[in-house]
């Protein structure tokens, strides 16, 4: 996330895992303070023409090459402070999804310090997706530019194609390490590197950083020579994890693994894991939309003031947009690919199903303006947010029948667009995207209507004729 290192999680899960058999990487974006637009876009294909990308924020010069594949975006607004383009899905079927801020500890930066001239959060996804004709070329094509200049942030950074999931790790300037997930099994990321042991004699489900071995050991890294756990080399392991980060890892293994006995605060919680049923879109979204619920932890629930404060939510005030990038195998490869994206506070906004072989996206969804605007979608589900939240046990029966209506019908319209896919596919997509945009914001601004004018039967200064007399 934009400007100082603000908090997003992240999750990922193999096609063996998925009950359709597809891959998925999905994160939400969460913002360092409670604004911060986005919109969803499409770049066009360039095809030998030469370009050069500076960064707004570091000032790194990087030649591109002459050709660039077509792919979606989600860049900030404004874009004064970087592109921030943070995720999506390019003609080929391979997704990025970039960044989970993460920390390395000051043991390991006094080897590798941070370097303020390089290839940062803001400009990955520019640089890598347009570029890359699988996930395991986007491991490669970022691994280089991180080894040539350098970065001034520690990040985790999720790739898949309709194979493999991969999930690398920057720690330091110009370390970094990656690991296939295996296909059988989920992982959590939340803002802390999670990377544990590194094979070096299996090239094909681990990579890392020239020299990295050598690194550890001349600058006396590691604490247990004998393995190499990435996460305990270069992580950390403060009291801020542990109220702020291990216990989103461990809410999603409680939902998906529910037979763990773990803490929500222990440091040795696993990073890859396996769930206990093939998981759905549905099950990535109740996860990256929760706040606890059904523990004590739960800000809206019934434990006592502290508990409810006790740790940091998954989905909360800061949520700018969450996506849910999903490869599928069962159709044809030019309409394998759709990026769910959902905006504002994500426990009250419904995701929608893009299609990602497309010329364009809903206007409603790239017009986004710094001021309040409920003519673009960003600024609609953050106004739906300030609605609910004041009368939020009043209105969430409302608002969770609203949003399983919504999905009910995206989901259809997904079967549909499915079976009537035409020649004219990318022009077809399109426009099946603007109808199901435009359904779901219709429905929206309906819940609007009806929830303003209940909350307004709902102010405590209320004086009735008579009620002195």
């Amino acid at each position: 996330m934009k400007a100082n290192h603000s908090s997003c999680t992240a999750i990922l899960v193999g096609k063996q895992a998925t009950l359709d058999g597809s891959t998925i990487i999905a994160r939400n974006e969460d913002g360092y303070g409670a604004i911060g637009p986005k919109k969803f876009i499409v770049h066009a294909a360039r095809h030998g023409e030469p370009t050069t990308y500076t960064s707004v924020t570091t000032g790194v010069h990087i030649d591109l090459p002459k050709d660039a594949y077509r792919y979606t975006a989600e860049p900030s607004v404004p874009t004064d402070e970087g592109l921030y383009e943070e995720a999506g899905i390019n003609e080929h079927n391979v997704a990025m999804s970039a960044t989970e801020t993460t920390f390395t500890n000051p043991r390991a930066l006094g080897a590798d310090p941070l370097v303020h001239d390089g290839v940062d959060e803001e400009a990955m996804v520019t640089l890598v997706l347009p570029y890359i004709d699988s996930a395991k070329d986007g491991v490669k094509r970022l691994g280089n530019l991180i080894e040539q200049y350098g970065t001034g942030e520690s990040n985790g950074i999720a790739f898949s194609d309709n194979e493999d999931v991969w999930y690398m790790e920057t720690a330091g300037g110009h370390n970094w390490a990656a690991v296939r997930l295996p296909d059988d099994a989920y992982a959590i990321a939340p803002n802390q590197i999670s990377i544990q042991t590194l094979d070096f004699n299996d090239s094909e489900n681990y990579m890392w950083s020239t020299g990295l071995q050598q690194f550890v050991t001349e600058n006396q890294l590691n604490p247990d020579p004998t393995t190499f756990n990435f996460r305990e080399i270069f992580g950390t392991h403060t009291e801020s994890d542990a109220h702020y980060n291990t216990p989103r890892s461990w809410y999603g293994q409680k939902l998906f693994t529910p037979d763990l006995e773990q803490e929500p605060t222990s440091q040795t919680i696993p990073f890859i894991q396996h769930a206990n049923r093939k998981l759905t879109v549905e099950d990535i979204e109740n996860f990256l939309t929760s706040h606890y619920q059904g523990t004590v932890y739960d800000p809206f629930g019934k434990g006592t003031e502290e508990q409810k404060h006790t740790f940091r939510s998954i989905a909360l005030d800061r949520n700018q947009i969450s996506h849910i990038l999903q490869i599928r195998p069962a159709v044809a490869a030019a309409h394998a690919a759709i990026e769910w994206v959902a905006m504002g506070f994500f426990a009250y906004s419904p995701y929608v199903p893009f299609f990602t072989n497309v010329m364009d996206t809903p206007v409603n969804y790239q017009n986004t303006t710094e001021a309040v605007s409920l003519d673009n979608a960003y600024w609609l589900y953050k106004s739906l947010g300030v609605l609910i939240e004041p009368h939020y046990h009043d209105f969430i029966e409302e608002v969770n029948e609203y949003r399983d209506a919504c999905q009910a019908y995206v989901s259809q319209r997904v079967r549909a667009t499915d079976a009537a896919v035409d020649r004219d596919v990318a022009d077809y997509l399109t426009a099946q995207n603007e109808q199901t945009a435009a359904e779901v914001t219709q429905r929206t601004k309906q819940l609007m209507d009806h929830l303003v004018k209940e909350a307004l039967e709902l102010s405590p200064i209320t004086f009735e004729p008579g009620d002195n007399l």
